[in-house]
């Protein structure tokens, strides 16, 4: 894939990037970002920038933690009900085999 390039301007600073992602994605994260840090400058009436960003950006990775250890716990769920229903499964089968031995 060919890279694609992408000027940010958040709090006015701007840089370019070259990612290896199509422009429609790259725009909707910097719009996501945009926000974020609008929300941060909104909740904290912080007016550095910097102080924002790095604000921002431990804000977002928090979140980003909290749904990651969300869904690994849902995934401990999913685990143990497959068991759970793995088990349940093996004694109905062992339960017809001796109802099938014992001619029914």
């Amino acid at each position: 894939m060919a890279k694609t390039k992408l000027c940010i301007e958040v709090l006015g600073a701007s840089l370019s990037i070259a990612a290896e992602k199509d422009s429609e994605y790259l725009n909707r994260l910097l719009e996501r970002y945009q926000l974020a840090v609008e929300e941060t400058q909104n909740s904290t009436g912080l007016k550095d920038p910097l102080k924002v960003a790095i604000l921002t950006g431990f804000l977002v990775y928090e979140k980003y933690l909290s749904l990651c250890e969300r869904h690994t716990a849902e995934q401990e769920i999913s685990i143990r009900e497959e068991q759970e229903t793995e088990k349940i499964t093996l004694h109905l089968l062992e339960c017809m085999d001796e109802i099938l031995e014992n001619g029914g």
